[in-house]
């Protein structure tokens, strides 16, 4: 168990007692300081206190009692990571389709967490008390490209911070039914839990003036693909390069799909299967029977980028689309431009 003394000095005066343990400890969140307190982990001038609102006073000695990590409830599982780059402190992976971040219901076993803690054994020094990684960010099970995953509290405590603030380069590359238009632009919609089915998300904007929490995506068509009906000359389908402003759940499926580009494959949010395109030959049969064939959401994190919590380094990470949304893209690129094709 280590211990960290600390005195209270006249600008300390007056603080929360969590508040200023958090602050001078340094690698603790103020949630982690005031449970801390309430578990007794803390005395004044001897005196052990279960109060997190008291005062800070000046002069008075403050002895902060640190628990040894317990074992984390998943347990390491020896899966292979693709690692773009890892430190002491933080480890960033390319993650791929069908693994979750975290255990749950229907993915107990075989998630990032599991690999994390076989990957880092004897690494992580406790985080929350627990020893485990830090995950500061969540991908869907479905959806591929770079996470970032945080070893050490002071890391963890950094990297919650910065997305808080969303102080963080983010982009992703979807391939989608039609495409939105116009082909650039931003999507400032609300979202929030879909009245019909707490397991979605939805643009949430009430008649009495409610609405789900802000969410801004900035979008950009990088290629069109073929035609949905030879009048009209709306793409068949397109590549989206998507970065956010805020990080809400599902919030790329959700924002596409409310501007009528749901991503192929997506099972939740796409309004039906496949692509429609006009024309006929072996060139269409093949980019629609690839479309209709793709078995999850089309989506991808590029690029992640932030400063690191700990160095200061500025670090900007990128993976390559994943050969299932290569294969995908290939197909869509066969199809004509126009009715000329």
């Amino acid at each position: 168990m280590e211990k960290i003394t600390l005195t209270a000095r006249p600008a300390d005066a007056g603080l929360r007692l969590d508040s200023f343990l958090a602050e001078q400890a340094g690698s603790l969140s103020r949630s982690r300081a005031k449970a801390l307190i309430k578990e007794g982990a803390v005395t004044i001038d001897g005196a052990t206190t279960d109060d997190p609102r008291k005062a800070v006073v000046v002069g008075s000695v403050y002895v902060l009692a640190l628990p040894d990590p317990v074992a984390a409830v998943p347990q390491p599982e020896d899966i292979p990571l693709d690692i773009l780059f890892e430190d002491e402190h933080l480890i960033i992976i390319n993650k791929p389709s069908g693994m979750a971040a975290h255990p749950a219901p229907g993915s107990w076993d075989g998630t990032l967490v599991n690999a994390l803690l076989h990957h880092c054994e004897g690494q992580l020094p406790g985080i929350g008390g627990v020893e485990r990684p830090g995950i500061v960010h969540r991908l869907d099970k479905l959806t591929t490209g770079v996470m970032v995953a945080a070893k050490t509290e002071a890391a963890h405590v950094g990297l919650s911070n910065l997305f808080a603030e969303h102080d963080i380069e983010r982009a992703y590359l979807a391939l989608t039914r039609g495409a939105p238009r116009p082909l650039a632009g931003t999507i400032d919609e609300p979202i929030a839990r879909a009245s019909g089915d707490r397991k979605k998300m939805a643009v949430v904007r009430n008649p009495d003036g409610t609405h789900g929490r802000q969410a801004i995506t900035h979008y950009k068509a990088l290629e069109t693909f073929g035609l949905r009906d030879k009048g009209t000359g709306l793409p068949a389908a397109a590549l989206i390069k998507c970065t956010l402003e805020t990080g809400r759940t599902h919030q790329i499926r959700v924002h596409m799909s409310h501007v009528g580009a749901s991503l192929i494959g997506d099972p939740v949010y796409g309004r039906s299967k496949g692509i429609t395109a006009w024309g006929s030959g072996k060139k269409f049969d093949a980019a629609k029977a690839a479309a209709r064939a793709f078995e999850r959401q089309a989506l991808h994190a590029a690029v992640l980028g932030f400063v690191h919590p700990v160095t200061g380094e500025t670090l900007h990470f990128e993976a390559p689309m994943p050969d299932d949304m290569e294969g995908l893209l290939a197909a869509l690129r066969l199809l004509p431009q126009d009715d000329r094709g």
